[in-house]
């Protein structure tokens, strides 16, 4: 098995090479700034003959900061990501690509299905959506797998900062009318490999199982590392952010767990990492 992997060095990248270092794999790995997904020579000078598949882990992360730099955030997201799949698609290679809850509006009452209408309701989630518009019209076999409040035992995200919070402080405030699932990075990358070789195509999600707020989430991270700190809920406009977030971002995986079993609960998978901080 051949793969290309970009942005081995990320929390989702990291996954994927530890996933796959046990494996008879190789893996051509495209660090920024020798590999830039929004210059079109990069693209250009991919080798992507005999590859099995194509793992874009490069993304535009900072959500407040796409508001005011939304066309840096498209290149990235979007234009880049088009062009990546137009050159998978003329070579024949699987795209796996990564997008978001973000693209949904926020609004629903129940998981959003694979084939909800795209309404993003900032600027991150209009990048992304842009992103999965140029991967279906690009034509080649792709796989979309749209996740949620990732997060690992490494990088930056909210599990390391609640447990690093919850040790430094006596209380802590932490919105709680966002509702969503978290995900674990080792878990998507596992599920996603399990769906490629499972043939999958089309648009699925990844997360967790169960869902929660993220005062809910950030309890249970802080209980572990210190029970004498407390957790109060507080609403979103208590902490007013540069991006609106969804209230309900809650993804449906039953097409994913029809094809690869049922996703562990997002208790299950972050005690497991919590363990390792």
């Amino acid at each position: 098995m051949r793969v290309v992997l970009l942005s081995p060095d990320g929390m989702l990248g990291r996954a994927w090479l530890e996933l796959l270092a046990p494996r008879q794999v190789e893996i051509v790995e495209l660090r920024y700034p020798s590999f830039d997904l929004t210059d079109p020579a990069s693209i250009a000078g991919l080798d992507l003959a005999g590859v099995d598949a194509v793992l874009n882990c490069a993304a535009w992360t900072d959500v407040d900061g796409a508001e005011t730099r939304e066309a840096e955030a498209t290149a990235v997201n979007g234009t880049g990501v088009g062009e990546l799949a137009r050159a998978c698609a003329r070579a024949g290679a699987p795209l796996i690509h990564y997008s978001t809850d973000y693209v949904f509006s926020g609004e629903a009452v129940a998981p959003y299905p694979v084939d909800a209408p795209l309404q993003p309701l900032n600027a991150y989630g209009r990048s992304k959506a842009e992103g999965e518009r140029q991967i279906r019209a690009a034509g080649g076999p792709h796989l979309i797998l749209r996740t949620s409040w990732l997060y690992a035992p490494w990088g930056t995200n909210f599990v390391r900062t609640m447990a690093r919070f919850g040790r430094e402080r006596e209380r802590l405030r932490v919105v709680d009318d966002q509702r969503g699932r978290p995900t674990s990075a080792e878990h998507l990358a596992k599920v996603s490999l399990a769906l490629l070789e499972a043939g999958a195509r089309g648009t699925l999600h990844v997360t967790d199982g169960g869902e929660c707020t993220w005062f809910e989430f950030a309890r249970r991270i802080v209980a572990h590392v210190n029970p004498a700190c407390v957790v109060d809920p507080c609403s979103s406009a208590e902490f007013p952010r540069p991006a609106r977030r969804p209230a309900y971002s809650v993804l449906d995986l039953g097409p994913t767990e029809a094809l690869v079993g049922p996703m562990p609960a997002w208790t299950e998978n972050l005690d497991l990492v919590l363990a390792r901080l």
